[in-house]
């Protein structure tokens, strides 16, 4: 019989275990059973909470995109003029837990599982839409192009985290300055 109130504390771990064991293989070519492994317990108890490698990778994207959100919205709360909000949506991108180097692994992965994973599909779309939505906002009352700008700071912030991944991009304050610099520069040609 399963032990009450263990069953969140073990979900997470898993959800953590996948972060670590995609970030290290660097491939989606990972069993259950070491995903298990590296959470310390069978992969038989994997299975019976997420049911299959799928589920289990997609709870993880789940976890990435929670944990950025939250940060996004922490980053927000403090912002307090429509520039403020830009840069604490890119600060919320480019945080410590965003741009760990297993996590931003874990996020190429998500890229490729979303072309033939329609759970991986719906959560990126939901995400990217997201992203948008916020970036548009903000820049709004700052930008005469703001969907234009929207979606070329969107597109950067992907691309930095494709750097990041191939080993091109320094520190996760590299990757906000850089993104800052093309904040300022799309702003002095919108005016």
């Amino acid at each position: 019989m399963p032990k009450l109130g263990m069953e969140p504390i073990r979900r997470a771990a898993l959800v953590e275990a996948t972060i670590a064991e995609l970030g290290a293989a660097g491939t989606l070519d990972i069993t259950v059973s070491q995903i298990a492994k590296r959470a310390g317990m069978s992969s038989a108890l994997a299975h019976h909470y997420f049911g299959g490698k799928e589920d289990i990778f997609a709870a993880a994207m789940q976890h990435i995109l929670s944990e950025l959100r939250q940060e996004g919205l922490d980053q927000l709360t403090r912002a307090r003029h429509p520039i403020d909000r830009v840069r604490a949506i890119i600060e919320a991108s480019f945080s410590p837990s965003s741009f760990d180097p297993d996590t931003i692994n874990a996020w190429m992965l998500f890229y490729l599982m979303a072309r033939t994973s329609p759970k991986a599909a719906r959560l990126l779309r939901l995400y990217q839409s997201r992203l948008r939505t916020h970036l548009r906002h903000a820049l709004r009352p700052i930008s005469a192009r703001p969907e234009a700008d929207a979606e070329t700071l969107a597109a950067l912030i992907d691309g930095l985290y494709l750097r990041a991944s191939l080993g091109r991009t320094g520190s996760a304050g590299e990757a906000r300055a850089h993104a800052n610099a093309v904040l300022e520069a799309l702003l002095e040609t919108s005016t």
